[in-house]
């Protein structure tokens, strides 16, 4: 499971909340009494979530939300006067008392929609630099006059080459301008 960082002001209630995930198979990745400390564990991490008390003794949450670095999200745990007054606005949140099971459930919801994201973003095509480009359309264009392939088919026929090598389309592509032009 993701990084979490568990920033309450009092050390003892950042070590029980760290316990109670703990035990329920998160990964706790540090715990702090301050939003300057929880900032410098976030640039040791590629992203993950923040759960946090309403004041830090340096900084209220909502400062601390606005220095986190891309990757990182934050649950915030307050009473339900503070959460009711709409001050966390846009922050997922859980109210004190907390209840164990809505904590659990809420951070499980935050790593999942994160994992789904980070995936999602994963599968996003590369940009190609215009080099590359180019040898794809010239091996595209030589399919096409020397195969006669459509555009189409000529593009597939690269794609499939290159899964089937484990290849980037450039590198088959520049295999099949080295094969075709001999």
């Amino acid at each position: 499971m993701g990084n979490i960082i568990v920033v309450f002001p009092r050390l003892e209630d950042a070590k029980s909340m760290k316990n109670l995930l703990v035990r329920h198979g998160f990964s706790v990745q540090y715990i702090c009494t301050t939003g300057s400390q929880a900032l410098e564990c976030m640039d040791s991490l590629h992203g993950g979530i923040v759960i946090s008390g309403y004041k830090l003794p340096d900084m209220v949450y909502h400062h601390l939300h606005g220095a986190m670095p891309p990757g990182f999200e934050m649950l915030l745990v307050a009473s339900g006067k503070v959460i009711g007054g709409g001050v966390a606005r846009g922050i997922p949140s859980v109210t004190m008392p907390l209840k164990a099971y809505e904590l659990l459930q809420a951070v499980d919801t935050m790593e999942g929609r994160m994992s789904r994201a980070g995936k999602k973003r994963g599968r996003q095509p590369r940009e190609r630099n215009p080099q590359e480009q180019a040898v794809i359309d010239r091996a595209k264009r030589l399919l096409m006059e020397r195969r006669h392939f459509t555009e189409r088919e000529a593009h597939r026929y690269l794609q499939k080459r290159s899964m089937d090598g484990g290849n980037s389309l450039a590198d088959t592509a520049g295999m099949v301008l080295c094969m075709m032009e001999e």
